[in-house]
């Protein structure tokens, strides 16, 4: 019986495990494009389809990754919030007990945080100050013990001392401060109609709120 003529170009089969990207930070790419997607439309409103479409992977390469969209909010979490959260924490400790430069590292930090990932005015708009935001009890158990309420504590012993204003509610300070980064930054596509002021960038952000702190509205 003659031999059958060997098979050119035969496919052979895809071994198993992480399949090949096309790019090294596919990771990186699918988590910010989940940011976006979650800044523009709202966590529970972004199916993973559409983040697949927006960070240019296959749904399935998404899943392989992250699993459910819980998990990937949940590596979100981990890898986008959390981080800032240890720079904050920073700030407490580098600033030891001068105020001025507590609260500068805290403007600095969170404007900078705002440089880098300009979706997170937004989410933390519709995410957190909306009622039913996907991510309103983590900022209350997770990031809340270790930034405002570190900070509040700060304050309120700054003022025991006398070195901070009395009438001040150390409470209130903390979410002015929150007012005068986060706030400002989110409510921005408004103002900048209202005023037509393109030309406000975060680095004007930054030095208008660190002289208002500073100095307040007067000429001295």
């Amino acid at each position: 019986m003659p031999r059958r003529a060997p098979v050119k170009n035969a496919r052979k089969p895809r071994r198993p495990g992480r399949p090949k990207a096309d790019v090294a930070d596919l990771r990186e790419r699918v988590l910010d494009a989940a940011m976006a997607c979650f800044a523009k439309h709202g966590i529970g409103a972004t199916p993973l389809r559409a983040i697949a479409q927006a960070a240019q992977v296959t749904p399935a390469l998404l899943h392989y990754y992250f699993g459910s969209k819980p998990s990937l909010v949940e590596a979100l979490i981990a890898e986008r919030l959390m981080p800032v959260v240890g720079e904050m924490r920073a700030q407490l400790q580098h600033a030891e007990d001068d105020n001025a430069a507590l609260i500068a590292g805290f403007v600095n930090t969170l404007f900078a945080l705002i440089e880098r990932h300009p979706w997170f005015p937004a989410l933390w708009a519709r995410e957190v100050m909306n009622d039913g935001g996907a991510l309103r009890e983590v900022i209350v158990t997770r990031i809340a013990p270790q930034i405002p309420l570190q900070f509040e504590r700060r304050f309120r012993g700054a003022q025991q001392r006398g070195e901070l204003n009395p009438d001040l509610d150390s409470r209130l300070l903390v979410v002015s401060l929150i007012g005068l980064t986060l706030f400002l930054a989110a409510s921005a596509p408004i103002w900048r109609r209202v005023f037509q002021a393109d030309d406000i960038d975060i680095d004007t952000l930054r030095r208008h709120t660190l002289a208002l702190l500073d100095r307040g509205i007067g000429n001295n």
